[in-house]
Order: structure tokens, then sequence, then C-alpha cells
């Protein structure tokens, strides 16, 4: 054990020892350096904790969309009927139960009205008595971290009354893009009609051009010439006149 320091030593009347070297230190510019050392440290802190805030906030968009899948499986008839209804809840529940102790909370927005930043407008409903751009339906739920927006929600709002046409009820109109198919339907219908009419009209003479000459036809030749009758043998001649003989005969014997 070191001994007990005296009073004088206490009091300041005894003076410190001064290392050597220490009175020709700029104080000034070792300062200077501290603090940009500690800089770089602040700065390097700062990008690991905005990265890994970046990390965590994209796991839980994940674990939002598996609740958005949970939620579609428990409407399944199929499921449910064979009893994972109940098994599907239990787990949703426990999902956003560690989602809220994260700081992440769904939002409710039936009633108000709707703000571009929480919400996105995928169609229109009237709604007597509402007033216009009011939230009336959530078509996807939309979740809070913390004190940022982690997804918007996608809802349905209430139209002016004055945009429902006398005599017709009152429904969702989703905004939907036109489908390129469907506008090109009209235009090949127009063209397969003037296509079919053009078929129908005859083709008018164009100036200019010579009219088709109908080729004359070829003279007829000449009918085959009979051959020459060929003489006749005697012996053939007398063979033609044999059958005569007998009756002569005869004649010669009455």
């Amino acid at each position: 054990m070191t001994d007990a320091p005296t009073a004088s030593v206490l009091d300041g009347h005894r003076p410190l020892e001064v290392p050597p070297g220490v009175e020709s230190v700029d104080l000034e510019a070792k300062f200077t350096q501290l603090l940009f050392r500690a800089s770089l440290l602040g700065n390097k802190l700062t990008e690991q904790k905005q990265q890994a805030r970046a990390a965590q906030r994209e796991l839980l968009g994940v674990l939002v969309e598996v609740d958005d899948a949970l939620a579609a499986l428990g409407l399944d008839r199929e499921l449910v009927a064979h009893g994972r209804g109940a098994g599907l809840e239990a787990t949703r529940r426990r999902l956003l139960g560690r989602l809220a102790k994260a700081g992440v909370k769904p939002m409710r927005l039936e009633g108000l009205a709707a703000d571009p930043a929480l919400t996105e407008i995928v169609g229109t409903e009237v709604r007597p008595g509402v007033a216009p751009e009011t939230v009336v339906q959530t078509v996807v739920t939309g979740f809070f971290w913390e004190q940022e927006v982690l997804r918007r929600a996608q809802v349905v709002v209430a139209a002016p009354e004055s945009a429902l046409p006398s005599g017709e009820d009152p429904r969702v109109e989703l905004i939907e893009p036109q489908q390129p198919e469907q506008a090109e339907k009209p235009q090949r219908s127009e063209q397969t009609e003037k296509a079919e009419q053009a078929e129908h009209l005859e083709e008018p003479e164009r100036p200019g051009e010579p009219e088709a000459v109908e080729p004359e036809p070829a003279p007829a030749e000449p009918a085959a010439t009979e051959a020459p009758a060929r003489p006749v043998p005697p012996r053939a001649r007398r063979q033609a006149k044999a059958p005569g003989r007998p009756a002569k005969r005869a004649k010669r014997k009455k």
C-alpha cells in the first residue's frame, strides 16, 4: 500500500513535476485534431444507425406483407372448413403484437379526410350526407412506424352527390387504367366494316390505262382428210362372190 498524501501536498504547497517535452506541445493543434477525429467517429456512427434503421424498416415492411397474406388466408373457405381459420387468426394476432412492440401500428382512417401523405385513393363511392374526400372504406391497411409512415393505406373515398346521375344507384367506382386491348377493339371493327364495303364496290376505271383486249380465237384446224380406199385383191372378190354359187348350180339341175 502507498503512503497517504501529506497535508502539504493536498494544500498545493508542493509543485507537481512536469514531464519533459510538454511545454513544446501545441495544445491548440492537438485539440483541433481531437475534434476532427471525434467528428469522423460521429459521422460513422450516424451512418451505421441509418443503415440499421433502413434494414429494420425493410424487415418490418416484409412482416406487414405477411400480415396481409395471413388475413387473405383467413378468408379462404376451404381452410376454414378444415379448421385452419382459428390457427391463422392466432398467428396474425401474435404477429401484430410483435409489430406493436417494435412501434408498428395500423392506421384507422375511416371517417377522416383523405391525406395524400397517408392514403392512396383507389376508388370513389357516393355516400349521401358524407363530405367529399372522406374515407369510407379501407382496401389495404396502412401502418405507422413510430413517427414515420411505414406503408400508405389504399382507401375508397366519398364522391360528391352531384357526380351521381339521376336514376342510378350509388356504387363504388374503382379507378383503373383503360386496357389497350379494349381501346383497339372498336377501331378493328370499323376497319373490317370498311374493308367489307370496299369489296362490294366496283373498282373505277383509271384514266390513261388501255382497256384490256380479249385475245382473238385461234383458227380451227382443218379436219383430217379421209384416207384413200385401198384396192381389193382378186381373191377377196372371189370369196365375196362364193355364196351365190350354190343358187346357180340349183338352176342348172332344173
